[in-house]
């Protein structure tokens, strides 16, 4: 496993294990509660960390044989480079974001089914962890729809942030801070 992503990898496992302890005290009812119809359900909510994060891994899996292959998916300016995403984040999300279509809840179903299928990412990161052993992560990009060209490093901690960001987000449908 690369020394860089071990660190990376268990904050990611922690802010799953929180955010899918968080929506599994709602009951069904409560998971698709909607204050108003542009504000998503906890359900929603869980289905799009599913795709989101999907997506996000296939797409280091595809930046990384690209770099491997010499033809790397991102040859522009590095605007991120150094930044944490915290930092990032700030300097390029709107408060309110349209979210990629591939990445909106679209299928619906049940919370159980969302949260074990969000479960099962972190497996899918892990063998991309002992995948890019060796490695130079700062070298290998894979750009974010919003934020722009991300290192691995970056993209890691960006799913740690994605998933608290919304664990907030569910929590505040149920106080009335949205």
């Amino acid at each position: 496993m690369h020394p860089q992503l071990k660190p990376l990898l268990s904050e990611i496992a922690t802010a799953r294990t929180r955010y899918i302890s968080t929506v599994t005290q709602l009951t069904e009812q409560q998971a698709q509660y909607k204050p108003t119809p542009e504000v998503w359900s906890a359900l929603e909510n869980t289905e799009h960390l599913f795709w989101a994060e999907q997506g996000g891994i296939w797409g280091m899996w595809r930046a990384l044989e690209a770099y491997r292959q010499g033809t790397p998916i991102w040859s522009g300016e590095l605007t991120n480079r150094g930044r944490s995403i915290e930092d990032v984040i700030e300097q390029t999300w709107q408060p309110k974001e349209t979210v990629p279509a591939n990445a909106a809840p679209r299928l619906g179903g049940t919370l159980a089914f969302w949260c074990a299928s969000l479960a099962s990412l972190q497996s899918l990161l892990k063998a991309f962890s002992y995948a890019v052993d060796g490695e130079d992560l700062d070298a290998i990009i894979h750009p974010h729809p919003i934020s722009g060209p991300l290192d691995i490093g970056q993209r890691f901690a960006f799913l740690r942030f994605h998933i608290d960001r919304h664990r907030r987000q569910i929590g505040a449908l149920f106080t009335n801070d949205l």
